[in-house]
């Protein structure tokens, strides 16, 4: 049978149609986003509540168009709290097809899987993981943070022991690339601001730890004027670690590392951890963060979807979506170089966090001490 040059041109045409037509579908698909975090475990509640943030965010972008038109759809993978598991899990995102991968409780999991990230061309964002060598090691070039650093956090708790006159001061330490990091940078901002002290007491325990007795009996014969506890297992360790401590009625002022006492850790903990001190990046329902319409989306949300006010982890979480999402709206890209080169001395308006701005990689944050009194965390003036 012989086919005119009109039907010729008219099949060629369908043709032409149905070849372009998967490619439209592709470009209306959802963008992929991994969320790696631990799921299971000590840090299950808290991890579950990062990702449950990172996908109200997402609702967030949605809602306003998503990301170049197109909507978002995060994908989780729990880690485990375990580098191996860690580096499995993220090798699952990027086969997923991933554009970017918001990760980060653990620090010896982030720096596990930096490089697995990077090496894949995949976007990584950590939104809490602290250790300093997360942004200076070199495992990922284009690494960016948006929790504090240890550097930054050693600062306001070597400020706060030096104005209560702590001479006698004692470590209850995790013992891995955080907590040891986190010891050291507090001891060396106390030599900093010259501030002289006698290190009484140093205990030193694995994440998975929820017995301190052994430890805590030691601290509490070296009479510290201020005992750190340096414990970032918030769903188990640290209210274990809080109500032992009371229980022994241990000397000193307890002072908690930066950002790891969030409201289910009082919780749990419940009286035992009234008169702890501690210091924080962010509280949903104080200024400059209470007046924020983009915080106060946020916090209704949250408060809507899990019934629980959204902590400074979900916060990191969520903002850590919304400056990717930032940036690739404004540059029209999800090139991973090109993302990741603006993002780490960009800035950016509208995150839950007010107006940010990044320095090579890191978040600027502003710290607030606080005690916690009836069961509420209380901020300092």
């Amino acid at each position: 049978m012989s086919i005119s040059r009109k039907g010729f041109l008219h099949l060629g045409a369908i043709g032409a149609a149905s070849l372009a037509a998967p490619r439209l579908a592709r470009a209306a698909d959802p963008i992929k986003v991994g969320a790696l975090f631990p799921l299971s475990g000590g840090a299950a509640v808290q991890g579950q509540h990062v990702c449950e943030a990172i996908g109200i965010a997402a609702g967030m972008v949605n809602d306003a168009g998503g990301v170049m038109g197109r909507k978002v759809e995060v994908i989780r993978r729990d880690d485990e709290s375990t580098p191996a598991v860690g580096v499995s899990r993220a090798n699952e995102l990027i086969g997923e097809g991933v554009a970017v991968i918001i990760e980060g409780w653990n620090s010896p999991v982030t720096l596990a899987i930096q490089t697995v990230i990077a090496r894949a061309g995949v976007l990584d964002i950590t939104a809490i993981s602290k250790a300093d060598q997360i942004l200076t090691g070199g495992g990922n070039p284009l690494a960016i943070r948006l929790n504090s650093s240890n550097a930054q956090d050693g600062q306001v708790i070597a400020d706060h022991l030096k104005a209560n006159g702590a001479k006698r001061i004692a470590f209850l330490t995790q013992n891995d690339a955080y907590g040891n990091g986190a010891q050291a940078s507090i001891e060396n901002m106390l030599k900093a601001i010259g501030h002289a002290y006698e290190k009484v007491g140093e205990e030193r325990f694995p994440f998975t730890q929820v017995d301190f007795r052994v430890a805590l009996t030691s601290i509490r014969g070296s009479n510290a004027d201020a005992v750190v506890a340096i414990n970032a297992n918030e769903g188990s360790g640290l209210p274990a670690l809080i109500r032992q401590a009371r229980q022994m009625r241990l000397r000193g002022e307890l002072v908690t590392a930066v950002g790891t006492v969030a409201p289910s850790v009082i919780s749990v903990a419940g009286e035992a951890a009234n008169g702890i001190v501690g210091a924080d990046i962010y509280f949903p329902k104080v200024e400059p963060f209470a007046s924020n319409p983009v915080n106060q989306d946020f916090v209704r949300r949250g408060e809507e979807k899990i019934n629980y006010t959204p902590d400074k982890f979900m916060a990191l979480g969520a903002a850590s979506l919304q400056v990717w999402a930032m940036a690739a709206n404004e540059l029209k890209t999800l090139d991973r170089e090109k993302l990741g080169t603006h993002i780490r001395n960009g800035s950016f308006k509208g995150t839950v966090f007010g107006d940010v701005s990044f320095k090579d990689g890191q978040l600027g944050s502003s710290h607030h001490l606080f005690t916690v009194k009836d069961g509420r965390i209380e901020v300092r003036a």
